[in-house]
């Protein structure tokens, strides 16, 4: 692998494609990102502003600013410092309740709006997850331990919901008589986080949280991850449930998502064997995700692969599974980026060359807007990779995602071609 050159490419990629589209979503009076493009990114349909994106842009230009100030990156490190410090003030006026929890949905200049008539504000736990994502990735770009004790203040209020059962997770509510992988996921990735933030800042709650994040990954590796590599998306003891629709289904590019969240905590414990077993589940997941027709990887399949099947028990996310399966997003592709190659970093075994290799190709061919005045990706694909305007989970063209995964993989890839 050529890590000059695919660093090169990266870098030419966030720069020219993807910071340009976001640079110009920036509210420089309110703070904080419009998002409610539709997919072609040419048209902003609300200036309404969900919690969960605000919080998730907060680490894009805390991450920003650290990479330029490290001399990672080209550009105006006070550019994003100060526009960071614009969303900071507007999540942190604006996106709590008195209970402490946070909305989910703001009005622009930051009133809180019902996402859905007459169910409250607090309606998803995941939007208090990306604000304390925000927070921390935001504490270490200000070297704050002030704000870091407000992200972990947020966090241990959440927990303490979740063990109530005080918790709701829309826009995909967990059916009842399952347990929903996507918990310990996105509690591992947040507790992991807030650790290295608080390791980062002196912080003497670094090591607690690294044991929380700890168990997270165990929940995930020990109650999720079954046998055969794959990750199981809804759990269920119930017996009566097993051969329906929702247990049945796998979700592969959360579980490749999730894989490189276990890899980066495994890798921190030297824990070989959990990083082994993520690297193996990787493969697995790309395999029986991959479509070997059109290429790319599909949104859902069966535990046997292909179409998802079994009993249907009425619920929305049924719907949602049967008619979206086959479609082609752009956040499990830029995962799986990320994944491969930090895979291929640590193991060195080809296979996970020859994945990125061919995921890179599939991804330049189908996802980047071919309106250079526009740039990012249109985000989602018909099976064949043609652009249709669907709303995936949120109505919003996502800020997170893609950036993420074009960061991490320059950091990555920095570390490579210095020791090369």
């Amino acid at each position: 692998m050529n890590f000059n050159e695919l660093l090169k490419n990266t870098e030419r990629h966030v720069q020219t494609s993807l910071l340009p589209f976001w640079e110009k979503a920036m509210d420089h009076i309110y703070g904080g990102v419009y998002t409610c493009f539709n997919n072609k990114g040419d048209t902003l349909l609300s200036r309404d502003k969900y919690t969960w994106s605000q919080g998730r842009f907060l680490w894009i230009e805390s991450r920003l600013y650290r990479m330029m100030k490290k001399g990672l990156m080209n550009g105006n490190q006070e550019f994003f410092l100060q526009h960071a410090e614009k969303t900071y003030e507007f999540l942190r006026g604006n996106a709590f309740l008195e209970n402490g929890n946070c909305a989910f949905l703001l009005t622009e200049d930051g009133k809180k709006k019902e996402s859905i008539a007459g169910e409250g504000y607090d309606t998803s736990f995941f939007a208090d997850c990306f604000v304390i994502l925000g927070l921390s990735e935001y504490s270490r770009a200000t070297r704050n331990k002030g704000i870091l004790t407000e992200a972990i203040n947020t966090f241990n209020h959440l927990l303490n919901r979740l063990d109530m059962g005080k918790v709701r997770s829309e826009p995909y509510p967990v059916p009842q008589g399952f347990s929903s992988h996507s918990f310990p996921m996105i509690l591992l990735n947040v507790a992991q986080e807030l650790a290295e933030s608080a390791e980062q800042l002196g912080s003497p709650d670094a090591s607690s949280l690294e044991q929380r994040a700890a168990g997270f990954m165990m929940e995930v590796t020990d109650t999720f991850r079954r046998k055969d590599g794959t990750i199981q998306e809804l759990k269920t003891d119930q017996e009566r449930l097993q051969d329906t629709l929702l247990y049945r289904h796998r979700n592969p590019g959360h579980g490749i998502e999730c894989m490189w969240f276990v890899m980066v905590l495994a890798e921190k414990r030297n824990d070989k064997k959990t990083m082994e077993d993520a690297c193996t589940s990787i493969l697995t997941l790309l395999e029986e995700g991959w479509d070997h027709e059109y290429g790319g990887l599909y949104r859902f399949i069966d535990a046997d692969g292909g179409k998802p099947k079994g009993r249907r028990t009425g619920t929305e996310y049924e719907r949602l599974i049967e008619e979206t399966w086959d479609t082609k997003l752009w956040w499990p592709h830029s995962e799986a980026l990320y994944a491969t190659l930090y895979a291929f970093c640590y193991t060195r075994n080809p296979a996970f060359e020859d994945w990125f290799y061919r995921i890179q190709e599939y991804v330049f061919q189908t996802f980047p807007n071919k309106n250079q005045e526009i740039g990012e990706w249109i985000q989602i694909r018909d099976r064949k990779g043609i652009p249709i305007n669907k709303q995936v989970a949120l109505p919003v063209k996502d800020p997170y995602h893609i950036l993420r995964n074009f960061l991490l993989m320059i950091e990555l890839l920095q570390k490579q071609h210095g020791g090369e």
